[in-house]
């Protein structure tokens, strides 16, 4: 139950014909207070305008004209009350709304306008304060983690470098989701050639074919090399003997490599099942299928690798889709969409554990990286004037914030816009260093 009590007064107990600046202002709240119960109409189910209420405003009188509002705090109606005061609810809530249109009356004449003019100035303010409510909640899906967070702060991540830097960082995130349980992954990786900086743009003339041969296969033999996937403890036997046997094996694990082979799947779409075997016993094995794509035969592979690996690591890298959508409509395979999210979406199986995504936002060269267990960290790189090499002027990736969902380039452009080092665009600044 709400109220608003809107009083008028004078010595002589009429409406003063003038208004002094005072006044319109306060006519200007009691119109806010009106659009405030409009609301509430429109966003509280069962709202009825009466008395008493949580909020009650009234404008006292002076020896002038208005001068003041107060504002009490009222004890909220209790379902009794509010039987006792059905019989008043009606002829209240009418003389509330005939007092609101007298203000609204008495505001058209001050500003000079209509009274539907008036009530259209004040539908497009209810408009305008709904898309700013909107924008903010959009706003707040991407949030700065402040320093008071624990290990779920990802602030601490760097951007990789080259390849190396990017399988190191790939492989902690692999094994931090397979210790808390995460037995099938997602990793995407930048597809980076040898030698060659995460930050040069790729092109690849010969297709998925070349992408795999000089990128998506050694980046991924280099990544099984370093995983260590050890089964938890508490699955292990309890039998004095095996639990000896089981801590070589783990021993040798640590130690040795596991033999690393790639088997083509099909060669014209430059896909691959990569094994490791580890050195102490195949309870650590590891598999991964480089570059599937959306044809059904795919789907049968990771259904069949899915049961034979069971509770061993598997891992889809750089899959050629975003999500169950990219299955459009196959005449040849009808139930092909339904089938993907049964095989890899459902149950949250292939979650992303590692991503880093290059792309390109307001003309800064951006990077979004997601490493398993924290939120998507988004960077840009930016121009250090004080270091060069080699004749070029270094950059450095800059910290922008963090989003709980995969970022998008207009969200990037957002936090560029906000970041004064990005006032000027990446040709501007480059402008201003040769004049």
């Amino acid at each position: 139950m709400y109220e608003i009590n809107l009083c008028r007064h004078r010595n002589d107990g009429k409406m003063p014909r003038r208004f002094n600046l005072l006044g319109v202002i306060v006519l200007g709240i009691a119109y806010y207070l009106v659009e405030v119960v409009d609301i509430a109409h429109a966003f509280i189910p069962n709202t009825k305008i009466s008395s008493p209420a949580l909020l009650y405003c009234q404008i006292k009188p002076s020896s002038r004209t208005v001068t003041s509002v107060d504002f009490v705090h009222t004890t909220p109606m209790t379902s009794s009350s509010s039987l006792k005061a059905s019989d008043v609810d009606e002829e209240e809530a009418q003389r509330l709304m005939d007092q609101v249109a007298k203000i609204r009356a008495q505001i058209a004449a001050l500003e000079g306008k209509s009274i539907d003019e008036v009530e259209t100035e004040a539908t497009q303010r209810k408009e305008e304060e709904k898309t700013r409510l909107e924008n903010e909640q959009q706003k707040k899906k991407i949030v700065q983690i402040p320093s008071s967070t624990n290990r779920d702060d990802g602030r601490f991540l760097y951007v990789p470098c080259d390849a190396d830097e990017q399988t190191r960082q790939a492989t902690a995130a692999v094994e931090r989701a397979f210790k808390d349980g995460i037995t099938r992954q997602t990793v995407r990786l930048a597809l980076v050639r040898e030698g060659k900086s995460t930050m040069e743009d790729e092109e690849w003339p010969g297709g998925a074919r070349e992408m795999y041969r000089e990128a998506g296969r050694p980046l991924t033999e280099e990544l099984l090399r370093m995983v260590r996937a050890q089964p938890p403890m508490k699955e292990l036997s309890t039998d004095e003997a095996d639990q000896k046997e089981t801590e070589n094996e783990r021993q040798l694990n640590k130690m040795l490599p596991p033999d690393v082979k790639a088997e083509d799947i099909w060669d014209f779409d430059g896909s691959a099942l990569i094994t490791a075997k580890a050195a102490g016993g195949p309870s650590a094995d590891v598999c991964a299928m480089v570059f599937p794509n959306t044809d059904v035969k795919y789907l049968n592979d990771i259904q069949r690798m899915d049961e034979q690996m069971k509770e061993r690591l598997f891992l889809l890298v750089n899959p050629f889709w975003r999500n169950v959508d990219s299955w459009g409509f196959n005449i040849l395979a009808p139930n092909a969409k339904k089938r993907a999210q049964e095989v890899v979406f459902d149950d949250d199986k292939f979650i992303e554990t590692y991503v880093m995504l290059r792309f390109s936002a307001r003309g800064e060269r951006c990077v979004a990286l997601k490493v398993y267990p924290y939120d998507w960290q988004l960077y840009a790189y930016l121009e250090d004037d004080s270091r060069s090499y080699g004749g070029n002027i270094v950059e450095e990736a800059v910290r922008l914030g963090a989003s709980k969902d995969e970022p998008t380039s207009a969200q990037f452009t957002d936090f560029l816009n906000e970041r004064p080092e990005f006032k000027m665009s990446r040709n501007m600044r480059q402008i201003n260093r040769m004049m």
